[in-house]
């Protein structure tokens, strides 16, 4: 089955600037432009109606930054991000909203490139025929067990006995106890298998097991830090917060 093409939604305050999106994106044959934005008001209106599969994303807009965008956006309906930004100082803080890359304007073609193809095998990793890792086997049809790979063998994990997982790309850092297992897979596959009583998402990329949160720390600006029993410190994110009120007990 071939990979579908990339919806694309471009939001950026400055006309030059789309323009220079598009012309980098004219050789770029699988991707449609299906929008384009001068706000965030406008992004947020467009991934509602459009539901793109990417949007490249200015950071600095009048109103509403690319930052509160992804915020507001509802956690179902994110995109695959790439900033794309004048100002070089906000790329940790774009690579921890899980943003797929960062490029800077003025655009030079062989870096959007590099970042084209970071979005590509992304996109064709979503899109990959998954393997039989995980097993449904409890009512409800919940995953109980989960096989990775470790090493030369193949190790069948317990569900409950995951810690928590990040995404990393197409890529899976599964934490149980002191060990650490990289799995191939994606967060969303893995989240339409995990049992949502057990399994909470506090951050685009971090999937944690309510069963080994120890507590939470409400931080300025609407996130948290959750802490788990063996003191892992993870970042409950804003975007979330709404969804974990109720399990987490926060106001």
């Amino acid at each position: 089955m071939s990979t579908p093409r990339l919806r694309t939604v471009l939001v950026d305050d400055e006309v030059l600037a789309r323009l220079a999106l598009r012309q980098a994106l004219a050789s770029h044959d699988e991707v449609d432009i299906v929008g384009e934005c001068g706000n965030a008001a406008e992004a947020m209106q467009a991934v509602r109606v459009l539901r793109p599969d990417l949007l490249f994303l200015d950071i600095q807009m009048p109103g509403m930054d690319g930052f509160e965008l992804l915020d507001e956006l509802a956690p179902d309906r994110l995109p695959l991000v790439v900033f794309a930004t004048a100002f070089a100082e906000h790329a940790l803080r774009a690579f921890d909203a899980m943003a797929l890359d960062y490029v800077l304007k003025p655009i030079e073609q062989a870096r959007f490139d590099q970042a084209m193809a970071r979005v590509n095998q992304h996109w064709q990793g979503l899109h990959a025929t998954a393997g039989p890792a995980l097993e449904s086997v409890a009512a409800g049809g919940y995953a109980q067990r989960l096989s990775v790979r470790h090493g030369e063998h193949i190790r069948v994990l317990a569900v409950d006995d995951i810690d928590w997982i990040r995404a990393d790309g197409n890529y899976l850092h599964i934490h149980v106890g002191p060990v650490r297992y990289l799995h191939r897979d994606t967060l969303r596959h893995v989240l339409a298998q995990l049992d949502p009583a057990q399994f909470l998402r506090i951050h685009r990329g971090t999937l944690v097991n309510l069963a080994r949160v120890r507590e939470v720390h409400p931080m300025f600006k609407g996130g948290a830090e959750v802490v788990l029993h063996d003191g892992t410190r993870l970042d409950l994110s804003r975007r979330f917060r709404a969804g974990a009120r109720s399990v987490l007990g926060l106001r």
